[in-house]
C-alpha cells in the first residue's frame, strides 16, 4: 500500500497534542492583488478627494506666502501682517467671543431641552420644533433673524415687545421731541413761550385770577393734532376768579407770516398737560388743555402766576433698540483702552448667537438625547433611592455619565462656530458688518480684494491649523 506524504497545509502536531498553526497563506489572503478591486473602487472617490480637498490645501499654503500680485516670495510678510491689521485683530477677537460662549450654551440648551424631553407629555412635538430650525440654512436664519431684531417697533418683533413693555410703564407724551434729529422744545417756541427748566415751556407773561393768556407754539405738524382730535381753536374769555387761556397752533396757511392772532383756519392743541406755577416757581394746580386748546384753572387765589407746559408733553417713547449694530454691551468706560477693547462685547454678537442657538440647540437636544436614553437606568433609580433630588441626580449622576456624548457636542460645535460665516454675512446691518466680522468673513472680503489674496491666504491657513487639533480630538473621542 502506497503512503501519502502529509501536505503542507495541514497543521504539525507536535508532543502533548498541541497543533501548530501552517504556514501556508489562506486562500484570497494579503497581496496588492487581492485589494485590487477594492483600490478600483476608491480610486475615483481618491482623485476627486485629492482635487476638492488636497490640491486647495496645498495651493492656499503655498500662495500664503506670497505678495498680492502673487508673484513676489515674502516668506512670512502674511502671517506678520495678521497680527498687525486692525481688522483682522477685531475678527479674532469676535472668534473669541464665539468660541467661548456658543459651545457651553449650545450644549447646556441641549442637555436642558434633552432631560425636558423625558419629562413631558408631548415631547414629540416638542423635539420637532427645536429641531426643525436645523433644516433651514445659516443665510434664512440670518435674514429671518434680522428682521425679528429691526430697529423700528413697527417690524421688529422683539423691539416692538420692548415697546410695549416701555410705554406701559413710562407712557410717552402726545407730542414727542426726538433730540437724535436735532430737534428741540426751543423749536415749538411762537408767541407769548419761552422755555423753562427741564425741558418744558412757560407763558412770558404773567397772569392773574380773572385774567386770560394765550400761548402760541410752532412745530407740530398738522398731521399729530388731527391724531389727537384737535379742533378750530377759540379765543379765551376772562371769567371772575378764574384764569383762562389757550395754547394754539400759531400758524394760519391764509395768513402765513402773521402771529399772536387766532385765526380760523388755526387748530388748537388739545391733550397738553400744563401747570400753573406760583411766583416762586412752585406748582399750585395742573389741568390739561381741551380739543380746542382752552383750558381754565378755577379759583387759583390771589397773585401773579405763570402758566407752565409741563416735560411729560414732548416725553418721546422708546424708539428701539439697535440690536444689530456694534455698539458694546458692557459698560467698559471705566477699564483702559486695552481692558475695554478686550471685554466690551457688541451687542450684535449677542443677537448672531440667539440666532445660532436657535438653529444648533436642537442638534445638540438630539444627541444628548440619543445618549441620555443609552445610561443604565439602575444607576439613576439607585441615586433616586438613596434620596438624590432631580437636580441632585442630573448633576452628580447624570451629567458625569454623559460627559463623552457632552464633550463631543462641545468639540463638534467648536469647530463649527471656528469657521462661522453665513449668519455673520447676512445679519448683521451693513454699517455693523465690519465690526461683526470673524476670521471666516474676513478670508471672504480679503479674496474677493485683488490686493487681499495672500492675507486671505494666510488667513485661511491659520484657521485650518486653529480648526484640525480640534477635529482630531473630536475624531478621538468619537471612535473611544
Amino acid at each position: 500500500m502506497a503512503v501519502v506524504a502529509p501536505t503542507t497545509d495541514a497543521p504539525a502536531e507536535v508532543p502533548g497534542g498541541e497543533v501548530l498553526p501552517s504556514s501556508s497563506k489562506h486562500a484570497g489572503g494579503g497581496g496588492f492583488r487581492s485589494h485590487l478591486g477594492s483600490l478600483v473602487f476608491l480610486l475615483p472617490g481618491a482623485v476627486w478627494l485629492a482635487l476638492i480637498v488636497v490640491y486647495p490645501l496645498i495651493a492656499t499654503v503655498i500662495r500664503s506666502f506670497f505678495d498680492a500680485s502673487g508673484q513676489n516670495f515674502i516668506a512670512l510678510g502674511n502671517y506678520k501682517a495678521i497680527f498687525s491689521t486692525t481688522d483682522i485683530i477685531v475678527a479674532l477677537k469676535n472668534n473669541v467671543v464665539w468660541v467661548v460662549l456658543f459651545p457651553f450654551l449650545v450644549t447646556f440648551f441641549g442637555l436642558v431641552f434633552a432631560v425636558l424631553t423625558e419629562r413631558i407629555r408631548w415631547s414629540t412635538a416638542f423635539k420637532t420644533i427645536v429641531f426643525m430650525p436645523l433644516v433651514f440654512s445659516a443665510t434664512a436664519a440670518g435674514l429671518t433673524w434680522a428682521s425679528i431684531f429691526f430697529i423700528d417697533p413697527h417690524t421688529g418683533m422683539v423691539n416692538a415687545a420692548i415697546q410695549g413693555a416701555a410705554n406701559a410703564i413710562n407712557p410717552p407724551g402726545l407730542y414727542p421731541i426726538d433730540p437724535s434729529t436735532g430737534q428741540t422744545v426751543s423749536g415749538l417756541v411762537a408767541t407769548g413761550v419761552e422755555t423753562g427748566p427741564g425741558n418744558t415751556l412757560q407763558s412770558k407773561d404773567t397772569v392773574s385770577a380773572g385774567s386770560t393768556i394765550e400761548m402760541g407754539m410752532i412745530g407740530i405738524s398738522p398731521e399729530t393734532l388731527t391724531t389727537n382730535g384737535a379742533t378750530t381753536a377759540v379765543a379765551p374769555t376772562a371769567s371772575s376768579g378764574a384764569i383762562n387761556g389757550l395754547v394754539w397752533r400759531d400758524f394760519s396757511p391764509t395768513h402765513p407770516t402773521a402771529r399772536g392772532q387766532v385765526f380760523p383756519d388755526e387748530d388748537g392743541i388739545p391733550g397738553l398737560h400744563l401747570a400753573l406755577l406760583s411766583g416762586s416757581g412752585t406748582s399750585v394746580a395742573t389741568t390739561t388743555t381741551a380739543k380746542n386748546g382752552t383750558f381754565s384753572f378755577p379759583n387759583p387765589g390771589s397773585g401773579d402766576y405763570r402758566v407752565q407746559v409741563t416735560a411729560t408733553n414732548f416725553q418721546a417713547g422708546f424708539n428701539g433698540i439697535f440690536f444689530l449694530g456694534t455698539q458694546s454691551l458692557t459698560p467698559t468706560s471705566s477699564l483702559n483702552p486695552t481692558l475695554s477693547a478686550i471685554f466690551s462685547l457688541p451687542i450684535v454678537d449677542i443677537a448672531m448667537i440667539i440666532a445660532y442657538l436657535w438653529i444648533w440647540a436642537g442638534f445638540a437636544m438630539v444627541v444628548i438625547g440619543a445618549g441620555l436614553a443609552a445610561l443604565n437606568r439602575e444607576v439613576l433609580e439607585a441615586a433616586q433611592i438613596d434620596g438624590a433630588s432631580e437636580w441632585q441626580t442630573l448633576r452628580r449622576v447624570t451629567v458625569p455619565m454623559l460627559r463623552p456624548v457632552l464633550v463631543v457636542v462641545f468639540v463638534t460645535m467648536l469647530i463649527n462656530v471656528l469657521k462661522i460665516f453665513d449668519i455673520i454675512l447676512n445679519m448683521p446691518a451693513a454699517s455693523s458688518q465690519g465690526g461683526a466680522a470673524t476670521l471666516a468673513v474676513d478670508i471672504y472680503n480679503d479674496f474677493s480684494s485683488p490686493t487681499g489674496e495672500g492675507l486671505a491666504a494666510a488667513l485661511a491657513v491659520v484657521l485650518f491649523i486653529l480648526v484640525v487639533p480640534a477635529m482630531l480630538f473630536n475624531l478621538k473621542r468619537i471612535r473611544g
